[in-house]
């Protein structure tokens, strides 16, 4: 019997589907949606002042109450999922980008390449990761662009570490020295040998950045040094509103469960991608 007309054992349909991945991609799937339509959906702008009433209780003031300002909570949770997640994924689209081309680099050069390389990401990766964002965006501005920038070249340097580790393991390989040996150019054996049997842990260190990526934007928010309002974004809400926690309002509360569910399910769902391609990619590279 072929492979495949092989039926699908036992093991097989446990980790096709699992109650952690179902739970984990409707958490995403939910705020997805949020970010395409709830814009649209919103009963309100996000800098909309509906009320002279300062963290107005839910119910009496839309569904979730009010702000500080009088602004409706729900609508700029609304708006805030598209400025978060969009964000986020950016960030996370660059610092992939950077990170796997520079890696994939390093690992293919010649020994002093890789070693310069290695010790400036190393200088890099031995600052905290917010430590070093505020100095940055505190000298250059705290524009969007300038955050974006700042946030995908630090989350770059764990990327470049993990591509540059995995490129090393397969470049060794015998099937990389075939290629050598019928004497195929780098960028070929980059693109068709090596990247091909690093997309499985780099898909999930993916998920794993994104993640980083909404904490690392909503904690610079919080701090002043990301988003602006009267933008809506998760941090900045949770930064305005830290007072009505005093007054028992839920309006700091709303944007920290959203940034909290929203992890949550991309973690859930890169657990179910690790266990799903454990057999297929070595423990080495997957750690």
């Amino acid at each position: 019997m072929s492979a495949a007309s092989r039926a699908p054992s036992e093991t097989d349909l446990k980790t096709r589907f699992t109650p952690s991945l179902i739970i984990g991609v409707v958490i995403v799937g939910f705020w997805l949606l949020v970010a395409l339509f709830g814009p649209a959906l919103a009963p309100h702008l996000e800098s909309d002042i509906v009320t002279d009433m300062s963290y107005a209780p839910a119910g009496e003031v839309g569904l979730l109450g009010s702000d500080y300002l009088g602004r409706d909570v729900f609508s700029r949770l609304l708006y805030g999922a598209r400025m978060t997640m969009g964000l986020a994924l950016l960030v996370t689209l660059l610092s992939f980008s950077l990170g796997v081309i520079l890696g994939f680099i390093a690992a293919i050069s010649g020994r002093w390449i890789d070693g310069l390389m290695s010790r400036i990401n190393d200088a890099l990766m031995a600052f905290p990761s917010i430590i070093l964002a505020l100095i940055v965006m505190s000298a250059l501005g705290t524009s969007l662009m300038i955050m974006i920038v700042t946030v995908a070249i630090i989350d770059s340097t764990r990327v470049f570490r993990l591509s540059r580790a995995l490129a090393m393991d397969i470049s060794v390989m015998d099937f990389v020295d075939v290629a050598r040996s019928r004497g195929e150019s780098l960028w070929w054996i980059t693109v068709r040998e090596i990247l091909p049997n690093t997309l499985a842990p780099l898909a999930a260190e993916f998920g794993i950045r994104f993640t980083f990526a909404i904490l690392f934007i909503s904690a610079l928010s919080f701090l002043g040094l990301g988003v602006q309002p009267p933008a809506a974004d998760w941090g900045v809400m949770v930064k305005e509103n830290l007072q009505g926690l005093l007054f028992g309002s839920a309006a700091a509360l709303m944007p920290a469960a959203a940034v909290a569910s929203l992890t949550v399910g991309v973690n859930l769902i890169v657990d179910w991608f690790l266990r799903r391609m454990g057999g297929d990619v070595s423990q080495e590279l997957m750690n």
